[in-house]
Parts: structure tokens; sequence; C-alpha cells
């Protein structure tokens, strides 16, 4: 047997992935069943609360913590309570920590702004809201097979059996499941994984599962790299040139008038409320559900045309962090949240991976100001939203086409991967500017002007 060389990795050939099928809805349980699963979900709920609750505020979030609470449950089902709540805290940490981070570097720009010879009155100095504690209102549970098994079904019309643990030792649920023709054809000559999630929605049950798929990598070692840039007035642009998707025209439309409705709606439980009405309207309704969903849609096609596009390409995108992305009007953050920005970089990974397509995420600090020629970052590139202008070389360009162009090539830049914050990157990218400027001096455009806007930069993250 040939053994690999020391020092070197194995070329990954196939990559293993996990389906899921959802919507199986669980309507053939009889009413005595379904009010035990009611009683069953009501206590894991109040359970898992105040393990999340614990690990949010007291303690670090570990799955392997010993039981703290007193419960009617079993001690099976006290541990899924904790693996699943440890992973909700570890979430919000991890959220939380990013949206930190991001509120000390927006202060850190606020001051260094401020303590400039050219201050800014009109900004205001930025301030950190604790985030609350998640509250959990949706019944979901996260099952393994120490407490949820799905047997086949042998002589009944039944395709499965969902064996479940019940508050009452000794005598578990037996929920009958009946699948679709879709779900038969999606789980077809699959292995279905042990790990069940059951929710209730509307007052009915639904069942998800899951099964592994080994994924074979089509992308070759040479193969050209593509940068990706995510935005809302184009959900993807690359480094080709070519653009993909918009929430402008009739999704921007819709959202307006969305928003014009939920804020009356607002006024009138407010008015509501004033007069003392107990049960007042919620602020949500159909149409933004709807709204969300065609959202998703466009983001899902935008892919699927960047990625027919590139079949044979590297693709490489920002490691974006949506959370800790605010704006200082009401009407751009409402903008923002319903353009669902977020769910490009998740659609991005899974849709790559699905293919076989090499996918990396690249640090995203300065790749919307910094100039592709001259790694010049500043602020004042972006004159307006489309444009890209570069103070010092005048490098002009479309400002998602820029930042493309630069995310394509942090690829494999380790010195950059390296940086620990956005003030290492900047430093680096000031440095590589400053080496170049060296090399093509005669080259700059108006340098005793443009070179003082080097020295007085104020660019925000």
């Amino acid at each position: 047997m040939r053994k690999t060389p020391r020092g070197k990795r194995k070329q990954k050939t196939k990559q293993t992935i996990t389906r899921t099928v959802t919507h199986i809805r669980l309507n053939e349980a009889n009413p005595g069943k379904l009010e035990a699963l009611d009683a069953l979900a009501s206590a894991f709920l109040a359970l898992c609360q105040q393990y999340v609750t614990h690990f949010c505020t007291e303690a670090d979030p570990n799955k392997y913590a010993a039981p703290l609470f007193e419960t009617p449950l079993s001690e099976r089902w006290h541990r899924v309570a904790i693996q699943q709540a440890a992973g909700i805290a570890q979430s919000w940490h991890t959220n939380r920590a990013k949206a930190y981070e991001a509120y000390l570097e927006e202060l850190a720009d606020f001051e260094e702004v401020q303590a400039s010879p050219h201050p800014d009155p009109t900004r205001k100095r930025p301030t950190w809201k604790e985030w609350s504690t998640p509250k959990l209102h949706v019944p979901v549970v996260q099952a393994n097979a120490n407490v949820v098994v799905l047997e086949p079904s042998e002589d009944s019309t039944f395709d499965y059996w969902l064996r479940i643990s019940t508050l009452e030792k000794g005598h578990p649920l037996r929920v009958p499941v009946r699948l679709s023709s879709y779900h038969q054809q999606a789980l077809a000559s699959h292995t279905i994984n042990t790990s069940t999630t059951l929710h209730k929605r509307k007052g009915v049950w639904w069942l998800t599962l899951s099964f592994d798929e080994d994924v074979p990598l089509h992308t070759d070692p040479s193969a050209s790299t593509v940068g990706v840039d995510v935005g809302i007035a184009n959900f993807l642009t690359t480094s080709t040139g070519q653009q993909y998707g918009s929430f402008h025209g009739k999704l921007r439309q819709r959202q307006k008038r969305d928003r014009e409705k939920r804020r009356r709606k607002a006024k009138l439980r407010a008015c509501l409320k004033k007069k003392g009405v107990k049960t007042l309207p919620s602020t949500s309704s159909a149409s933004s559900q709807r709204l969300a969903c065609h959202v998703r849609q466009s983001i899902n096609s935008a892919v699927n045309q960047m990625l027919a596009a590139h079949p044979d390409a590297r693709i490489v995108y920002e490691d974006l962090s949506v959370a800790s992305m605010r704006f200082k009007a009401r009407s751009m953050n409402a903008y923002l949240s319903a353009s669902n920005l977020a769910h490009i970089p998740e659609q991005l990974a899974w849709a790559t991976a699905k293919r076989g397509v090499e996918a990396h995420t690249v640090k995203a600090a300065y790749s919307s100001q910094e100039c592709h020629r001259c790694s010049y970052p500043d602020r004042a590139n972006r004159p307006d939203q489309q444009t890209f202008c570069c103070v010092v070389c005048g490098h002009r360009d479309h400002a998602d086409h820029n930042a493309a162009a630069n995310l394509a090539q942090r690829f494999g830049d380790n010195e950059l991967a390296a940086c620990k914050n956005k003030a290492e990157v900047k430093a680096l990218l000031l440095r590589r500017h400053a080496a170049w400027k060296k090399h093509h001096r005669l080259a700059v455009v108006q340098p005793p002007v443009q070179l003082g806007l080097f020295e007085t930069s104020t660019d925000v993250g």
C-alpha cells in the first residue's frame, strides 16, 4: 500500500453532506397520542428554557453538563434537553461576541474620526445594548435514538412507526408515520439517520428526517478562482463582472407596502393597549411571510444561476456577519432585514457542497473599500453605492465588482488570514499600499493632493 509522504495532505476526493426531508405531517395519530405528545413537549420546552438561560447567563454551554433542575422527564430526555439548550446557547454566545467586536471596532473608528483634524460633529457615539436571553416559544425537539426511534412498519398501511419515550416509564408512545410520494422518493435507497426533529406549528406536529450523502468533488486543483460579493442591490456580483438577482424592483415595492401595513397594525395595537384591550392583533401577516419566502427563492435562483455559469471554478466569498450590521435610519434597517442578506452565504455554502464545488470564505474587512489596484482602503473610495473611485490611483470600477475582485485575490493570502481584527487588516493593507506607491510613484494621480488623503483616512469598518 502506497503511503502519503509526510507533510503532504491526501487530496480530498469527496465530502459528506446531510440532507433533510421536511414537512412530514403526523396527522394519522389519534387525539390521545397527540395529547401525550403535547404534555411531553411542554415539559421538555420548560426544561430546555431553564438550561438555555443557565448557559447564557451563568455557565458556559456544555452538552455534557451534570443535570441541575428537577423535571418529570427521564434521564435520557434530560440529557437531550441539555444538548439542545447547549447548542442554542453556543450560537447565542457566538453571535453576541461578533456583534460586540463590531461595536468595539465602530467605537474605535468613532474616536479616531473625532480626534482627527476634521471631526464629524453630526456623528453620534455608538452605544452597546446588551442582548436579551433567548426565549423558546415554538415546541421543537431535536431527539436522538435514546428517546425517539423510527421503526419500519411491516404489517400496516403506514410506512413507519415513531416510538417516543413518554413521561410514563415503560409506556412508550407509537405515532404512525405515512410518507407522501415525494418523501418516499427522497428517502429511497438511503439510510435514515437516527436523529429526528419534531416541531409543532399551528397546532400540527411535523417530523423532519435526515440522511448522509457522499458527494464527489469536481473542482480541479488548478481551477480558476471566482470571487463573489454579496449585496442587496445585487445579490451576487462575481469577479468576472456578472451580476445575479436583486432586491430592487418588485421585491422592494412589496417590502415598502408590507412595512406600511405593519406600521399601521402597530399603531392600532398601541391604541387598543391604551384603551385596555387585552387581546391585541399581531403585527405579523401572511403577506410578510410570502415576501420572505419570495426573497429566499430569488436568492436561491441567483445562486443557482451563478454556479451554472461557473461550473468548473473555485468559489470564494466573504465571511459575512449580518448580525452586527446596522444603519442609522430605521427604514434602512427594515430594508436590510427584509432582504435576508444572511441567507445568501448559507445558500452559497449549501449549493456548492451539494454540487461538489470547492468553496472558501475569506475575511470581509475593507473588501468593499480597498482598491483592487493599489490596496488603499478608504471610505472615500466609495462616493456612492455603485461607484468605486480610488482617491489615490484613480482606479474606477463598479463597487461590487471591485469587492469581488478583492475577495478572489484574498484566497490563499495567509498573511491577511492571520489578522485577528479589522485594525490589523487595515494596517496590512496600508503597508501593501505603501509598497505599491513606492514602486509606482510616477503613476499616482495628483500626488500632492491625493497623498494627503492617505494620512487622514476616516473610513468605517
